[in-house]
Formats: C-alpha cells, structure tokens, sequence
C-alpha cells in the first residue's frame, strides 16, 4: 500500500548544466511552501555521494523506506523484493533482474539502448527467452519470464555480486558499469557468447526485416538475498517516476514540465496533508545525494526564522 504522508521524488534534480539552466526558471511554490513547514531529517540523508556509483540515490532511500539492506552499493536485492511481491517465496536464493537489451558499439563507445525503446512485446520477449535459457541453464542460472523488457534469474552467483542499476548505464558506455570481472566471469563470458548468438540468429533477422531494433545482450541488476525474516512493512512511499524519462534523456525541458506538474499535484498533496496536522515525510533525490524533511515540533525562534528566512528548493537543490 503507497504511504500517502510520504513521498519520495527521484531525479528531482542533477548537476548537468542543462539541468542547473532549466532550474532558473523553475517555479514550485507548493514545494516551497512544504519545504518552509518541514525540518530536515540529518539521519536520514545521504550526503558525498557519487554518481558513479552502482546504486542510485533514490534506490538506497526506498530500501530504507521498505526495510531492505542498502549498505553495499549495488547489492540491493530488488528482483527477490520482487519476488516476494508477486507472491512468490525467494526461498533464501539469490535473484537478479535480466534486461534483454541493445549495446551500441563504435570506435570508442559500447552504449546500452534504452528497453522501451525496443519495441518488444510479451510474444518477442519469450521467444528470446526460449532462445538464450539454455545457455544460461548450462552456468546454473535459471530464467522466469517476468514482464517483456525483464526476466527474473536465480543462481547462486548473485549472492554477493554487485552490480550497477539499469538506469546509471542507460545511455552510457557500459564498461565503466561492468560487475568485477573476476567476481562475475561467468556473467562476461555469456555476454560474449549472447552476442555471438543473437549477432546472425533467425530472431534479429526478422526483426530487422520489420525495422525493428536487434537485441544482442543482456543487463543484470538488482542483484541479491532478502534477508530473513523478510520485511514486511505497512507502508510503501509514494514514488512517482515522472521526472525520470526526461532526466535519463536529459531533455530538461520536459523535465521542467514534468517538475511543474508534480508540483500541482503529488506535492500540493502532501502540502495540504501537513496543514491539516499530519505529520509528513518528503525525500528528494539526485543522481548524487538525497535530502530528507519530516514534520517535526518547533521553537518559537525556528517558526520566526522560517518566516523571513523560509528554506526553498532553490536553497537544497544543489546539494542533490
């Protein structure tokens, strides 16, 4: 069930220039009047983060959120969180997510095509699945078909493996996203062998045919164990995903858009939540740190200050 006294916005903003330009004009006055009503949560922030690590900052304050371990960058186990949402026991095994996907490669790039922009669809989805399991099975990894750009995969090789969200390698060149090579020789080598599969197989082929993009590799992530007992909390943010397809696109005018329209509506929300007396929790997150605010009892010297000097986005933005 989706907490509605806490939301939790990824993407909210980035370091890129054009970002920082889109963010001069942008107008949030709910989120500034929110943001004027609540106090820092120091606990419960993440501050010096890099955006070169595995997992996102969003990632490590939703897994607090739901009780998950998120310690160990790139070893949050999403797919057997997963799992047990569905309703199906992870059975102490570890899980991961495949991702079927295009690398791009040129003189100096190998650059990861985003899923949706693949046009692949439950039948497609597995058809290819049949195709690569086999291989897969012969290095004790097992396949599940779980939705047409994932698959589910258990092995114990993702107990303890590391590896990078899908969304820090979209667009980007994959080697600097690769798990350790000598913890995840297996995963290199079937990425060798995946793309000499699918390189002149029958299924690109015919995808070709229909203008369609090939598919010749694989992205694993969301690698992990439940820990046990599994959590089971009440409550799950709310997390809208809004902001996210314009940031990884960086076209920041429709992020802008997409802000002024979250402004409206899921924090003008949260807003009127908090002027009723309930107690609220607001995360924002970047692609570097997340800053966390809760309603919290003031001072009278704090409720003076905030009216002549009340905290704006403009004045935390930058530290995501």
């Amino acid at each position: 069930m989706s907490d509605t006294t806490h939301l939790l916005i990824p993407y909210a903003a980035s370091a890129s220039q054009g970002c920082q330009q889109a963010l001069q004009a942008l107008a949030l006055p709910h989120l500034d009047r929110l943001l004027a009503r609540l106090s820092p949560s120091p606990a419960h922030s993440d501050s010096g983060g890099e955006e070169t690590s595995f997992s996102t900052p969003h990632e490590h304050a939703l897994a607090r959120a739901l009780g998950l371990p998120f310690e160990d960058d790139g070893r949050i186990p999403w797919a057997a969180w997963h799992r047990q949402q569905q309703g199906l026991s992870p059975n102490g095994y570890a899980w991961a997510f495949v991702t079927p996907c295009q690398w791009q490669v040129s003189t100096d790039h190998v650059t990861l095509r985003g899923p949706e922009q693949l046009a692949l669809d439950e039948a497609a989805s597995r058809a290819l699945l049949a195709i690569v399991s086999p291989w897969f099975t012969e290095d004790g990894i097992t396949l599940h078909y779980d939705q047409p750009t994932r698959w589910l995969a258990s092995s114990p090789l993702f107990a303890d493996l590391a590896t990078a969200s899908l969304e820090r390698v979209l667009q980007r060149d994959v080697r600097a996203w690769m798990p350790d090579a000598k913890a995840a020789r297996t995963l290199h080598r079937l990425h060798s062998e995946m793309q000499m599969l699918l390189y002149t197989h029958a299924f690109n082929d015919e995808r070709s045919e229909r203008g369609l993009p090939v598919i010749n590799s694989f992205w694993v992530h969301g690698t992990g164990v439940l820990p046990s007992p599994a959590p089971s909390p009440a409550n799950t943010p709310t997390v809208p995903n809004t902001l996210r397809d314009a940031a990884l696109n960086e076209d920041w005018r429709a992020w802008a858009a997409a802000w002024t329209a979250l402004d409206a509506g899921p924090v003008a929300g949260l807003l009127r939540t908090s002027e009723s007396g309930t107690p609220v929790q607001l995360t924002l997150c970047g692609e570097r740190n997340t800053l966390a605010f809760h309603t919290a009892p003031r001072t009278l010297a704090q409720r003076f200050q905030s009216l002549f000097r009340p905290q704006r986005f403009m004045d935390v933005r930058e530290k995501l």
